[in-house]
This record gives C-alpha cells, sequence and structure tokens, in this order.
C-alpha cells in the first residue's frame, strides 16, 4: 500500500500493505480551504437558480416590489405624496350609488296583484248612471263599490266601465280609464281610486336591526332613503362601524358599511318599492406582514381610521428589522383614480387596478400624508425589512453552508486516518 499523506502544506509517502491501494489524506487546514471553495460555489449555484428565495424572509424585498413585475399579477406602484394624497381624498366609493344610478325619488305607488282597491264614482247631478232620482236622501252624488282584490291577471271590474287595468299602474291612470269609459253615459262623472290595502309595493328589512319589518312604500313625498327604512325597523342593533348593509333591487346587490351610508351621502339612496335591506355585523378590518410590531388581521373599531393609525395598531415598526422607507399599502382602486395617480392603465383589464402604495416614516412628511389616507376594508399593510437585515441572514447562511462543509469534510479525513492506522498497525 502506498499512501500519501498531505498536512500542513507538506505531504508524506507512506509504503506499506498488499493490496495496492492509495489513500490521500489531507490535513484540516487544506480541506478547510478547500470546503471554501465548495461552498462558494453551492451559493453561487443557488443564486444563479433563484436569487436570494433560499433565504427566509416574511415576504417580497422593497426592491422586488419598486420593479412592479409579478409572474401572476401586474400591478402599480404609486408613491404616496400630497398630489396622491388629494386624489384619494376627493374620491368617494360610491357603492350604492355606482351600483343603482337611478337617483329620482319614487314616484306613485303602483297596484299590483293582490292589492285591495276601493273606487268611488261622483256624479254631477241626480238621476244619472249611478244616482238614482230620490238621491236626495243620499248624504251625497256619490257611489262606494265594494272593495276588490286586484286578480292575477292584474285586473279590477266597475259596474258599466268593465275590465280596468290596474297592476302597474298608478291610481291617478285608473281613475283616467275609468271615467273615460263611462263619461258618455253618468253625468259629468268624476272617480276617486285609493288603496284600501297595500300587500305589494313593499320595503322588508331584516337582519341585525332591532325590529325586523316589512312595510308598505310610503308615499311620494315622504321621500325615505335607506336610513329611513332602517329607523322604521328600529334602527341597527349593533355597532355602527362593524355594521354592513346590502340592498338587493331588481335583481341586482351592492353592500356598503353602514358607516358610509353616514358619512357619504351619495350612497344613502331613495328607497323603491319591493326593496330588501339586510343588516349584519361583520367587523371591518385590516391585514398587516412583514417587520410590524404585530401580524395579522386587525379591527378598526371605529368609523374609520387613517394609514398611521394602523400601522400603529399593527405594533408600529420592529425596530431590529424593518426599512421605515419602505411602507407599502396593497389595496384595488378604480380605473379613473388610477389614471389620476398617474398610473398607465393600458396593461390592466377591467375596472379594478391593483396598485402598491409606498411612503417613507424616514421622511417626516411621510406620517402626515398617512394621516390624510383613510383604510378601507381589508386593506393590506406590509413593511420590508431592512437591507442590511438580509444581508445579515445571508451571510449568516454562508457561514452555517461552509461550517458544515468543513465539518463533513473533516469527518470524512479522520475515517481514512482511522482506516490507515488499523491498516499501519495490522488491524
Amino acid at each position: 500500500m502506498v499512501a500519501v499523506v498531505a498536512g500542513c502544506g507538506r505531504s508524506y509517502r507512506i509504503h506499506g500493505g498488499s493490496d495496492n491501494e492509495s489513500v490521500m489524506l489531507m490535513g484540516r487546514g487544506t480541506m478547510r480551504r478547500s470546503s471554501l471553495v465548495v461552498g462558494a460555489g453551492c451559493i453561487l449555484a443557488l443564486i444563479g437558480l433563484g436569487g436570494c428565495g433560499f433565504i427566509p424572509m416574511s415576504g417580497p424585498s422593497s426592491l422586488e416590489i419598486r420593479t412592479e413585475h409579478s409572474p401572476t399579477l401586474p400591478y402599480a406602484v404609486v408613491r404616496l405624496d400630497a398630489r396622491a394624497v388629494q386624489v384619494l381624498e376627493s374620491y368617494e366609493p360610491n357603492v350604492l350609488g355606482g351600483v343603482f344610478t337611478d337617483r329620482r325619488q319614487p314616484t306613485g305607488i303602483k297596484f299590483g296583484i293582490g292589492d285591495v282597491v276601493n273606487v268611488t264614482i261622483f256624479e254631477a247631478a241626480a238621476g244619472g248612471l249611478f244616482i238614482p232620482i230620490e238621491a236626495g236622501v243620499r248624504p251625497g252624488n256619490f257611489v262606494n263599490l265594494p272593495a276588490q282584490t286586484v286578480d292575477n291577471d292584474g285586473n279590477i271590474s266597475v259596474p258599466y266601465a268593465g275590465t280596468i287595468r290596474a297592476a302597474g299602474r298608478t291610481n291617478v291612470q285608473v281613475q283616467a280609464e275609468i271615467v273615460e269609459k263611462i263619461k258618455n253615459r253618468a253625468i259629468e262623472p268624476q272617480v276617486v281610486v285609493s288603496l284600501g290595502e297595500q300587500r305589494t309595493s313593499l320595503v322588508s328589512v331584516v337582519g341585525d336591526v332591532r325590529t325586523p319589518t316589512r312595510y308598505p312604500m310610503p308615499a311620494t313625498g315622504a321621500q325615505d332613503r335607506i336610513t329611513d327604512a332602517l329607523t322604521r325597523a328600529g334602527g341597527i342593533s349593533g355597532q355602527g362601524w362593524e355594521t354592513w348593509v346590502m340592498l338587493e333591487r331588481d335583481g341586482k346587490r351592492a353592500t356598503v358599511p353602514f358607516a358610509n351610508l353616514v358619512y357619504m351621502p351619495a350612497n344613502n339612496i331613495y328607497v323603491q318599492p319591493g326593496d330588501r335591506i339586510y343588516v349584519y355585523r361583520e367587523p371591518m378590518k385590516f391585514l398587516a406582514f412583514g417587520a410590524t410590531g404585530q401580524q395579522g388581521e386587525f379591527n378598526f373599531d371605529a368609523w374609520k381610521i387613517n394609514l398611521a393609525q394602523a400601522v400603529a395598531k399593527a405594533g408600529g415598526l420592529f425596530d431590529l428589522q424593518a426599512d421605515p422607507g419602505s411602507i407599502f399599502l396593497y389595496r384595488r382602486e378604480p380605473r379613473e383614480v388610477a389614471e389620476k395617480l398617474g398610473v398607465d392603465c393600458t396593461k390592466f383589464t377591467g375596472g379594478l387596478i391593483p396598485i402598491v402604495f409606498t411612503v417613507s416614516f424616514q421622511d417626516p412628511a411621510g406620517y402626515f400624508h398617512a394621516t390624510k389616507v383613510e383604510m378601507r376594508p381589508f386593506d393590506i399593510i406590509y413593511v420590508a425589512n431592512a437591507i442590511q437585515v438580509d444581508t445579515t441572514k445571508f451571510l449568516n447562511f454562508i457561514d452555517k453552508a461552509v461550517g458544515t462543509a468543513d465539518n463533513g469534510v473533516n469527518l470524512i479525513n479522520d475515517i481514512y486516518i482511522a482506516r490507515y492506522n488499523s491498516r499501519l498497525h495490522g488491524r
């Protein structure tokens, strides 16, 4: 056997044995340098494969966010400066008003199938079609017809006038048709049609209200709005900042926080016949990730809060990890708002544009800007790590990788030395 032993920069050739086996044993100093080379090569290979993705992180780096590049979803980055704050302040998310665009006041109530209708006919003198000659014994020159229900075909019946269409028409329209059909037989007839019992044109208010109700649509002069309908139901039973109101009308639905009905009058639209209003409680929340004091889901616990308050609710910035110059707010904005913010919307489809707002708390003015931006339900706040934190993680990884490789080589070296010694002494 011929063995070459290298140690501390020198090598020794040892002869012995009969199997012609050659064993190369290297000293710890040489192997440490070799392990450095191997470790560096592995690290370079990892960087080439996936950048620094193998380093544990709580989210993307600030540089990655600002590239505006994602393989799954395009987005835009907007710096939160005075101009951007002004654009956001001038925009009100007009949810109900945006879905239900008819802003007209409710017109006269129209009869529906099942409604009970009263008809009263007046004549100018006795001896006509409805008032007999001996009408002097009567209190007036009129006759009340028996109350009748609008039938399944939407009609009522009036003597000498025949079948009259009532469903989908106002009382004035029904009156005019009756007069038209009897004017050549009655003496200057006048007709009054009224709603005896309203079984259609109802408004329903259910859910987290004190007295759920289904009430007849009030007369036009009442001008009931959504908040008036809630008042008829006894008001909401929970806190206003955790209450949501859903309106269903003509197959469409829209949901809005109760606070928006109070602070944004455009959402407090007129109630229309057949409306269904559902009230439920779900606390308004936002999410916080990254280098904040706490991560998770947080309730507003107020009518509204701003970005600065939201960061404070999440525990502020973690001073051992956070980059105060990289505070990000994720949300979707309507296309018209995005255009006002200077976003090139040609690469986006749909009405809502994903936008990441960035603000720096290293700039003293950044705090003032943050107090002017109101949070919306389910906004996401992300605070990136400081660059030196990620650099430290990377260097620690290198140190552990090199140390692991060095320990492995030393173990193999010790095994070969033990084998050589055992053979050298004939064991």
